[in-house]
């Protein structure tokens, strides 16, 4: 016991070195969204119900482990004086029923888990540490089982003044043999114990890390990348992740929650079309680097570079992880240190990344068409100076420049003069906003688009804007206030939609 406890301890303090030595990020949030989401994603198993029968399976496991932690107190305190219960606990009628009702969900669990394995046998679970998973489901089989059969064997010998029924029944089996209990108590700490000591080397590390991951996690704005410091000293400067010496505390804390459950393999719609890539493949990968601390890359060890340019950063793994991974951070940071510090990236990316920058489009196109498809409809332009309108309408690139996105911008104004709104554009003023270039990892690019854009929308006083592209209405509301400019950010179908509800329209 003693053994398995120090290996427990030293498996902890060496995990808990590598978040020390990783890089910081600020995660302060509403503390308010955050216990909420403790309650909801970990107490109340939201995202793992979303999936009923490997969800109940997992919630019967953890509840039961919840209720039947007092045992584990239990066991140890009878071990050390011979008691066989708590006071203010383990004497209580009602807590044999509800341990004996865990213990009999917690089997069913188990059994249900072994099924999904063994017979289901679902795709999301290619690549997974399939043995470490059978180990552990053995593992707490041992222990609810040894559970159950001390209760019995104690019980039936006068020292356990409270069973449950189950208890009760198995209780006959042991009338005559007086120290079957210290057998089954002592068998019962044996696989708490080689739990204990096997979790922090297994992916079930979740257990001790999943619920800080879901604290630390993003609230509030799921399509927020972190964005890097350039305004810091040199030997403070990141340029992404190229070794596992450059992940920050969220992500190293990401890795180790991984349960490599393959949900959001599942959701992957370029693992969908038959790419290499999988979110869960990529986490496992950095884990891997993460431990081996040889200081090599990441990509080409632990993660094939393919993996990260199969991402479209939609960020659906984020969505369906159910210990609140932030699988696109980790992709776009291992872009990014390949983009700004290598120079490398896919040869179709090149010319989109080259016209972002030097033409502040993606077409490569001149700004002063940006306003051409709006001058026979009578928009206005705004000009440096003039009052803002009601809305700034955030036209975007596509709809600028591309034929058949316009027809959205076009029907869009059409219908704003229609319900009487006033709104401008910002017209050859109007950059791209940096998405295409921050996705693909050149972050500096996006950051001067981003300083740009929010300079011109704060002199022109702009407070409100409505957006057609849902890129960059996700940049203008959820990464542009990180630099300075916040506003009330609307898509125009739920702007249409409220003036259709107002009769305007």
């Amino acid at each position: 016991m003693t053994w398995a406890g120090l290996g427990a301890w030293r498996r902890g303090v060496f995990l808990y070195g590598l978040v020390e030595r990783a890089v910081p990020n600020d995660r302060r949030q509403d503390a308010r969204r955050q216990a909420r989401a403790e309650l909801e994603v970990v107490l109340a198993q939201r995202k793992l119900l979303q999936r009923l029968v490997p969800g109940l399976m997992h919630a019967f496991i953890f509840w039961g482990f919840l209720v039947l932690l007092p045992t584990i107190l239990m066991a140890m305190i009878s071990a050390v004086d011979g008691r066989d219960e708590l006071p203010w606990l383990g004497g209580q009628g009602w807590f044999g029923w509800l341990a004996d009702i865990f213990c009999v969900l917690v089997l069913a669990g188990v059994a249900t888990a072994f099924a999904i394995r063994k017979i289901v046998r679902p795709e999301r679970f290619r690549g997974s540490h399939l043995g470490e998973a059978d180990f552990i489901l053995l593992m707490i089989a041992g222990v609810v089982t040894s559970l159950l059969f001390w209760h019995a064997s104690a019980y039936a010998a006068g020292l356990y003044p409270a069973a449950g029924p189950l208890s009760r029944a198995m209780a006959h089996a042991f009338s005559r043999h007086t120290n079957a209990d210290r057998v089954f108590l002592w068998t019962h700490l044996a696989f708490i114990f080689t739990f204990l000591w096997y979790v922090p080397r297994s992916k079930h590390l979740h257990i001790a890390t999943a619920a800080a991951n879901v604290w630390l996690a993003r609230t509030g704005t799921p399509g927020r990348l972190e964005p890097l410091r350039f305004d810091v000293p040199d030997d403070e400067l990141r340029f992404g992740v190229a070794t596992a010496a450059d992940l920050t505390r969220k992500e190293v804390v990401d890795a180790f929650s991984c349960t490599e459950c393959g949900r959001c393999q599942d959701v992957c719609p370029a693992h969908a079309t038959g790419k290499l890539l999988s979110p869960k493949l990529v986490i496992m990968g950095v884990r891997d680097q993460l431990f081996a601390e040889d200081g090599e890359p990441i990509l080409g060890n632990g993660v094939p570079e393919e993996m990260i340019w199969d991402c479209v950063t939609c960020g659906a793994c984020v969505e369906a992880c159910p210990v609140s991974i932030e699988h696109i951070d980790h992709i776009v940071d291992l872009r990014r240190s390949r983009v700004m510090v290598d120079a490398q990236f896919p040869a179709e990316a090149e010319p989109m990344l080259r016209d972002v920058e030097r033409a502040a489009n993606p077409w490569g196109k001149p700004q002063s068409e940006r306003a051409a498809w709006a001058a026979e409809l009578g928009v206005r332009v705004l000009e440096p100076g003039d009052p803002a309108p009601e809305y700034l309408y955030w036209v975007g690139c596509a709809a600028s420049f591309d034929e058949r996105a316009r027809a959205s911008a076009e029907s869009t104004a059409k219908l704003l003069q229609k319900a009487g709104v006033e709104f401008a554009i910002l017209g050859p003023r109007e950059a791209c906003t940096g998405d295409p270039a921050r996705r693909m990892g050149n972050e500096y690019v996006f950051q001067a688009y981003a300083e740009q854009n929010v300079t011109t929308l704060n002199e022109q006083g702009v407070t409100k804007i409505v957006a057609s592209c849902p890129h960059c209405f996700n940049t203008l509301a959820n990464e542009y206030p990180d630099f300075g400019g916040s506003y009330e950010v609307v898509h125009h179908s739920e702007l249409l939609a409220r003036l259709v509800r107002e009769g305007r329209l």
